[in-house]
């Protein structure tokens, strides 16, 4: 039952009065209660009508060892690929489905067009190999997880599939510190819902919002469940001058804007479980401007610009950045960087971009064709930016499409910067590994003697199976990087290469 918001006591409380901007659309009536039974359970959620789907899949999943099958909704993400000779955007429809469980769950995937001669879940690292039957695929999860499943190798016209924990606790809709958004379509007037201080918005599962979700100049405020964003024509979540922010759980389908999140002036945000897609030019997933204290972790992101970007100072952000850590997360680029950190600052009043932690990341796939803005992880500090204090760590990169494993530059672009970067310090690299044939030659570039990159170390670099490592079998006038044709200029320095036994003795002395 849908209850108009005039209606809703949870809009009556003191402070309500603050959504000015006017919620229409109904919102759900019903509380939902804990559920305290620890047995097996599926929770699966309805697309609503208005909601895109596509025609590619069919889906059904199932607890085990002998739940009654259920069949999952389609729904349609948009996804973009560029084209190196015309520069044009091509516009690919895909597929995705999400539920929640509870013990283990088996699924049965159908890929209705036919001639499927093999089948892979990825992450490659959960070891996951589906049973192939003709052109349905079955696999179990004993847990939830974000996969894609892909047939017959294609890159789009494949299935995401998101799912979750069931949530133990989720707020009572009539709670006056929670806007509730339940099952089905909503919208608000002006497609920006503005967040107050100290409330949560809550998306049931089912639920899709269409409208930006905006903290500004606010405190202890969220954006969580298991339902949509779907932005029309602005951004999935801006927060601008915000302290102790957090998002967690929803998906950001295809936002108008391009971006999936963007922070700017803010401090302390938690974003969790976030899953979004882009296709549109410039389509960042989440970018972090002149921050402090974010922390990204468990997101899916695939995105038709970089999926991660951390920047210092850009538009109306001014401001170091520092204390930033992105882990447990699956990066898929259809266009740029998976990480790209440095790009944009301050040349009048220089800024610096300062302990950031990457750990332990899969990177699907990369795909660009322009050497300037390759790399699965890239530091590329522009603008008199300083970037240093950087740890990547259990990073593992899958066979992507075009591009560089990893691009350290201090830079000049002159199309987005108005002076070079300050340089690149102290970077630590621990178990990177990348496996594949498509990469091109990583570069490390100083840009001078002024401007270089200083004390970067890899401890148990692995290409295709090799340790790459100082002490490693090569030709005495060799350098290490020729063993996997790299390549790092003569402003680049105290470049190091370690197994991991030889990082240990030396932490030991």
């Amino acid at each position: 039952m849908n209850t108009p918001l005039s209606r809703r006591t949870a809009l009556q409380a003191a402070g309500a009065t603050v959504l000015a901007a006017g919620l229409s659309g109904g919102l759900t009536a019903t509380a939902v209660h804990a559920d305290d039974n620890s047995a097996p359970k599926l929770v699966t959620y309805p697309r609503p009508s208005t909601m895109p789907t596509n025609t590619s899949f069919k889906v059904r999943v199932r607890v085990v060892p002998d739940g009654e099958w259920q069949t999952l909704d389609i729904w349609r993400p948009r996804l973009e690929e560029i084209n190196p000779t015309t520069g044009s955007g091509k516009v690919w429809d895909t597929s995705m489905v999400y539920f929640d469980f509870r013990g283990s769950v088996e699924l049965e995937i159908t890929y209705l067009k036919g001639g499927t001669t093999k089948a892979r879940v990825r992450p490659d690292a959960l070891g996951i190999t589906p049973e192939l039957l003709g052109d349905t695929v079955r696999f179990t999860l004993d847990e939830p997880r974000d996969v894609v499943v892909q047939t017959n190798d294609q890159v789009f016209d494949c299935l995401h599939v998101f799912t979750n924990h069931i949530d133990p606790d989720p707020p009572a809709a009539d709670d006056p510190d929670v806007i509730y958004f339940g099952p089905g379509m909503h919208t608000v007037t002006g497609g920006v819902l503005t967040v107050p201080s100290g409330k949560t918005v809550y998306l049931e599962g089912g639920a899709v919002l269409a409208a930006q979700v905006y903290f500004k100049d606010v405190e202890k405020a969220s954006l969580t469940g298991h339902g949509m964003l779907y932005a029309g024509t602005a951004n999935g979540v801006l927060c601008e001058g915000s302290k102790n922010i957090r998002v967690e759980d929803v998906i950001v389908m295809n936002p108008g804007g391009g971006y999936i999140a963007t922070l700017g002036e803010s401090e302390n945000v938690h974003i969790k479980n976030l899953r979004g897609f882009s296709s549109r030019g410039n389509g960042d997933g989440i970018d972090v401007f002149s921050s402090s204290s974010v922390v990204i972790d468990g997101c899916f992101l695939r995105n038709s610009d970089d999926c991660i970007a951390i920047y210092a100072h850009r538009w109306d952000y001014y401001g170091d950045t520092r204390d930033i850590t992105v882990q447990n997360c699956i990066l898929w680029a259809d266009v740029a960087h998976p990480i790209n950190v440095g790009t944009h600052g301050n040349t009048d009043a220089p800024e610096v971009l300062e302990n950031l932690v990457f750990k332990n990341l899969d990177i699907l796939d990369h795909r660009e064709p322009q050497m300037g803005y390759q790399g699965c992880i890239a530091l590329n500090p522009g603008d008199s930016n300083l970037i240093k204090n950087v740890l990547i760590e259990d990073v593992r990169i899958e066979d992507f499409r075009w591009g560089q494993v990893i691009h350290m530059r201090v830079m000049y672009n002159t199309k987005y910067n108005t002076s070079v970067g300050r340089g690149i310090e102290d970077v630590y690299v621990k178990n990177l590994t990348y496996t594949g044939t498509h990469a091109n030659p990583s570069l490390f570039l100083g840009y001078d003697a002024d401007h270089a990159i200083k004390d970067v170390t890899f401890e148990n670099l692995v290409i295709n199976g090799t340790v790459i490592a100082d002490s490693m079998k090569k030709p005495k006038w060799y350098a290490t990087t020729d063993s996997v044709q790299w390549y790092y200029n003569e402003h680049v320095l105290n470049l190091t290469f370690l197994t991991t036994a030889e990082a240990e003795a030396a932490a030991a002395s």
